[in-house]
């Protein structure tokens, strides 16, 4: 098992801000929207810098995203910013309408995601969002799982024409990826090669994969760990060239069964590679408040039920399959 170590926690919300201000520097069509939540999101310093090109909405987060779409014919490349829930579940009629049916080019960016939210509780907490914006025709979906990583997706969707959903959170997570890092929308990144099962994770649960992995490992279980930073599109090669090696999977997310990651993946399989699959996944629940760490136990999203899940897994593995 490969060993990752890191020398600090930060939030991934300041990866976002730490991009949208370098981009803010070098990209003068960049343009940045905000719900009345400028601090939560870090987007603090390119306000500073370029108050022209930042627009305070308020809480009218329908109206940020129909101004959103107007500012593209223009030419820029407009930035929203606010929570996660009020990105997505209170303004779904305007990202379909006005965003996602015309193809406009918004970055539609979201902090405080899943459970990790913690004492805001269950209203807050919104875990159906990626499934809500993977739902929509041509709308990318990426969750990072670091800093640094989130840092490089914010950077990386300026590039990109079309219509991108960015989801990242507030707690402090382990900082482990490259901070010179090259971020490939739709490009999966293999962190371990293994032989007997695959693990493919996205966001916060990066990390409790590579501890799975570390444990199994010590059990003598060979580990193969995927990031899938993003939903969609998915690398739907990297999947099927995994899941052929190892011939059983598990996913790990911080988001619903229904509609997440471990869908999309189960989806391709069954069209693809019937492989035997387990999902770490919120079980058709809502949160909660509690702190990050208690939500993600309890509703079991940690280490010790990826390992439960991988044993699980292998159990129903075939012996060999037909290709």
């Amino acid at each position: 098992m490969k060993k990752y170590t890191y020398t600090e926690k930060k939030d991934t919300r300041s990866g976002f801000g730490a991009g949208l201000s370098e981009l803010g520097k070098n990209n003068p069509n960049v343009v940045a929207l905000c719900a009345d939540l400028t601090g939560s999101l870090k987007m603090d310093a390119f306000a500073k810098d370029h108050p022209e090109r930042f627009f305070q909405i308020g809480i009218a987060e329908a109206n940020m995203m129909g101004i959103a779409a107007g500012l593209t014919i223009g030419g820029k490349i407009p930035f929203t910013g606010t929570f996660a829930n009020f990105s997505t579940g209170r303004v779904y009629d305007q990202i379909r309408q006005s965003i996602a049916y015309s193809n406009k080019n918004v970055k539609i960016c979201a902090s405080h995601a899943g459970l990790t939210l913690g004492e805001d509780g269950a209203t807050h907490q919104i875990l159906e969002d990626l499934g809500l914006m993977k739902m929509l025709p041509g709308m990318v979906v990426i969750n990072p799982c670091d800093y640094n990583q989130t840092k490089a997706a914010t950077i990386a969707i300026a590039e990109y024409v079309g219509p991108v959903y960015l989801r990242f959170g507030r707690p402090n997570v382990p900082n482990f990826t490259p901070n010179d890092q090259k971020f490939e929308i739709g490009k999966a990144v293999m962190l371990n090669e293994g032989t007997d099962v695959t693990i493919f994770a996205t966001g916060h649960l990066v990390w409790k994969a590579i501890e799975a992995g570390e444990q199994l490992a010590a059990q003598g279980i060979s580990v193969e760990i995927i990031n899938i930073h993003t939903i969609k599109p998915l690398d739907n090669a990297a999947v099927i060239a995994s899941a052929k090696k190892t011939r059983c999977v598990v996913t790990a997310e911080e988001h619903q069964m229904n509609g997440g990651l471990g869908d999309s993946i189960a989806q391709l399989l069954a069209r693809e590679l019937p492989t035997p699959i387990e999902m770490v996944a919120v079980n058709d629940s809502f949160g909660e408040s509690g702190t990050p760490d208690q939500l993600m136990t309890k509703y079991g999203l940690d280490t010790v039920n990826i390992v439960n899940a991988v044993k699980k897994v292998m159990s129903r593995k075939p012996a060999s399959v037909v290709l």
